[in-house]
C-alpha cells in the first residue's frame, strides 16, 4: 500500500541536523507499525502534487506553521486538492494543519483558540458511543494521548462530520467526515526530544510556566503507536469498502 506524505513545511532548519525533517519522522512512525507501508513524498508547500490522485492509495499531511487562513498562493491550491480528495473518495488523514484543512475546505471554520497554544503532551477523550461503531479503533480505550503543538484549531464543523475524540481544551481533537476523511489535531510523528527542542524555539510565543509546563508533559506516556494503528486500519478499511 502506498501512502503519499504531502508535505506542507519543513523542520526548522536549526533542528534538521538532530531530529531530520519530516520525511524522516513519518518513515520512523510508520516503519515499526506497518513496514510494507511505502511512502511517497509530495512537497505540496513548493507546489509538488502527484500527477494523478491513483498515484497512492491514500495521502497524510504533515503539520504546518502557516494557518489554513493565510493567504499564501500554496494554501489555496493545497485546500483546492483536499476538496477534490473528498469528492473523488480518495482516503485522507489529515494531521494537524491538514485536520484544520479538512474543515476550511468543507465548510467549517478554523479560529486561534481562545484557550491560546496547546503544547506538549495532551490527552483527549473518545466518543464511545461513536467510536464503537469503527471497527478500526481497534483498541477499548477511552482516551489517548499525543503531542500536540497548534494555536489555530477547528472552531465550526463542515457537514456530516462525527466527532471522534475531545476534550476541554480541543473540543474536536480527532474527526471523521464523511467514510474517507480522518482528522486528528495531535502529532504521532513529534517525538518528545523534538519537541522540547521546538519549544525552545518558539519560547517567545509562552509564558515561562506555560514553557516550563509543556516541558514537563513530555515526559509523559503518548499513544503515537496506537493511533498510527487506527491510521493505518482506517486506510486499509476504506480500501475494503470502496473496493466492494
Amino acid at each position: 500500500m502506498v501512502l503519499g506524505v504531502l508535505l506542507c513545511d519543513d523542520v526548522r532548519p536549526e533542528l534538521q541536523e538532530k531530529h531530520g525533517n519530516y520525511p524522516q519522522m513519518f518513515n520512523e512512525l510508520f516503519k515499526p507499525v506497518d513496514p510494507t507501508m511505502l511512502l511517497n513524498f509530495y512537497r505540496v508547500i513548493d507546489g509538488q502534487y502527484p500527477e494523478t490522485l491513483d498515484e497512492c492509495d491514500a495521502y497524510i499531511t504533515s503539520g504546518s506553521r502557516y494557518s489554513v487562513n493565510d493567504a499564501a498562493r500554496w494554501i489555496g491550491v493545497f485546500e483546492a486538492f483536499i476538496h477534490q480528495l473528498y469528492h473523488q473518495q480518495i482516503p485522507y488523514i489529515g494531521i494537524c494543519f491538514g485536520h484544520q484543512m479538512i474543515a476550511r475546505s468543507l465548510g467549517g471554520e478554523v479560529y486561534p483558540s481562545f484557550n491560546g497554544w496547546a503544547i506538549g503532551v495532551k490527552s483527549v477523550a473518545l466518543n464511545q458511543e461513536e467510536t464503537r461503531r469503527h471497527s478500526w479503533i481497534t483498541d477499548d480505550v477511552e482516551t489517548y494521548s499525543l503531542i500536540v503543538s497548534h494555536n489555530d484549531q477547528i472552531a465550526e464543523l463542515p457537514p456530516e462530520t462525527l466527532v471522534l475524540a475531545s476534550s476541554e481544551y480541543c473540543p474536536y481533537a480527532m474527526i471523521q467526515v464523511g467514510d474517507h476523511f480522518l482528522g486528528i489535531q495531535g502529532h504521532p510523528e513529534f517525538t518528545p526530544a523534538y519537541t522540547y527542542d521546538l519549544i525552545q524555539c518558539l519560547k517567545n510565543r509562552f509564558s515561562e510556566q506555560e514553557r516550563d509546563s509543556a516541558q514537563a508533559s513530555l515526559d509523559s506516556k503518548t499513544d503515537h503507536l496506537t493511533v498510527t494503528q487506527w491510521i493505518v486500519n482506517f486506510i486499509k478499511q476504506r480500501h475494503l469498502d470502496l473496493s466492494q
